[in-house]
């Protein structure tokens, strides 16, 4: 029996997988960028919610909280432990968390989410768009249309992929070993933005390039939200997507 050739998006799905490997510059790169990274854009020091990853917890973005903290930045985990997965638990605890934020600081909050934590937080701002700053997903495929058990649903793809209505940034990577880049991306209008960045799925949360566009994007304003600026040396590490 002869053997079955390759296919091209097998190809692809293998080198998605080794850049995973990415992950172990990326650790490395942490310390001799921070000078850098600490003279990145800084904005009013407003509340901030991160959420995690599928089955990762806090612990998984300790360092991005560390350093908006170090920006000024009320920055604050989801406190629900790990992610397993959507449920009606994790939905409610969620949205418990938000408004016990919402209320403590009577200002609009960010949400940066990382992979389904961002499905998460365009979720959270479709249904608060009055209490939400702006989103920002971390290599998170809301136009997969995936569910837990990783079927991929047509109907659920087309309800998630539509922005909600306050201001929006995915930043992603096409070396992504773990979702398809393409998922991973807003469709483009006057609120929408996508940044794309060299980096691993897992090392999102601590790649140089990320931690500095999620700065760049928190640094604006409340209400003068702006396209991502790619002039200069931004040109040469952010690309546009193609």
């Amino acid at each position: 029996m002869a053997a079955t050739r390759p296919t091209l998006d097998d190809e692809r799905s293998l080198f998605s997988r080794l850049g995973e490997l990415m992950v172990f510059a990326e650790l490395g790169s942490i310390a001799p960028a921070l000078p850098i990274l600490l003279n990145a854009p800084r904005g009013d020091g407003h509340a901030v919610l991160v959420l995690p990853g599928m089955l990762a917890s806090d612990g998984s973005t300790f360092v991005l909280r560390r350093y908006l903290q170090a920006l000024g930045y009320q920055v604050h985990p989801w406190k629900l432990g790990r992610n397993w997965g959507p449920s009606t638990e994790i939905r409610q605890g969620i949205r418990d968390r938000f408004k016990e934020l919402s209320n403590r600081y009577q200002h609009r909050i960010s949400i940066v989410g990382w992979s389904l934590g961002g499905i998460y937080a365009r979720e959270l701002a479709r249904e608060y768009p009055a209490l939400v700053r702006q989103v920002i997903t971390l290599g998170s495929p809301f136009g997969a249309g995936y569910r837990v058990e990783g079927e991929p649903d047509p109907k659920l793809a087309a309800r998630l992929r539509p922005a909600p209505p306050v201001p929006c940034t995915a930043i992603y990577s096409k070396s992504d070993g773990v979702v398809p880049w393409e998922a991973c991306l807003e469709q483009e209008g006057p609120q929408t933005d996508n940044i794309e960045v060299q980096s691993s799925h897992i090392g999102m949360g601590i790649n140089a390039l990320v931690l500095w566009a999620v700065a760049d994007r928190l640094s604006q304003a409340e209400g003068r939200w702006r396209h991502f600026d790619r002039t200069g040396l931004h040109g040469y590490f952010f690309r546009e997507t193609e």
